[in-house]
C-alpha cells in the first residue's frame, strides 16, 4: 500500500502510466469494447466493476494532460448522433476533465471506426467496467515538472 493513491491503481496499472512518456495516450474503454483484438498485443489492465467515470479519475490522478495537444483527451462519438451529444458516462468524463480544468471544447469527440484507428497509437489499453455503449476514452499524457 501506498499514501495518496487512488485505490484503483493496481500495480500493473502504476507501471504502465508510469513507463509512458509525454504524447504517448492511454485508453480506458468500456467492458464491450473487443479490447483483445482491436488493441493487437497491448498491454491490457482490466478492472472490471468501475466506470469510465471512475477509471479516469484514477489514471487521471497521477499524471497531467498534454498542455501542447489542441485535444488531449477524446471519446468516442455516438453514430449517427447530432453534434454535441454525449452519453451519460461520456458526459460524466468531459465533467471530470471541465473540473480538472481542461475546457469541453478541447475533448475531441471521434467517429467509432476513427476510434478504433486512434487505439493503435495508444501505449495500453485499460477496460473498465463501464456497461453503456460508447463508454470508450482516450487521455495524452503531458510532461511532468
Amino acid at each position: 500500500m501506498l499514501r495518496g493513491l487512488d485505490p484503483l491503481l493496481t500495480p500493473e496499472l502504476l507501471m504502465h502510466l508510469c513507463a509512458m512518456g509525454h504524447g504517448e495516450w492511454v485508453a480506458v474503454v468500456d467492458a464491450n469494447f473487443t479490447a483483445d483484438y482491436l488493441g493487437k498485443g497491448k498491454a491490457l489492465v482490466r478492472l472490471p466493476g468501475h466506470s469510465l467515470e471512475r477509471v479516469s479519475r484514477a489514471v487521471l490522478s497521477v499524471f497531467p494532460l498534454a498542455a501542447d495537444v489542441d485535444c488531449p483527451a477524446a471519446y468516442m462519438r455516438v453514430c449517427n448522433s447530432p453534434e454535441g451529444h454525449r452519453t451519460a458516462a461520456q458526459s460524466a468524463v468531459v465533467d471530470l476533465l471541465s473540473g480538472e480544468g481542461l475546457p469541453a471544447e478541447r475533448v475531441e469527440a471521434v467517429e467509432r471506426f476513427a476510434f478504433y484507428e486512434k487505439i493503435n497509437g495508444a501505449s495500453f489499453i485499460v477496460q473498465s467496467g463501464e456497461a453503456t455503449a460508447y463508454g470508450n476514452a482516450m487521455f495524452c499524457k503531458g510532461v511532468i515538472l
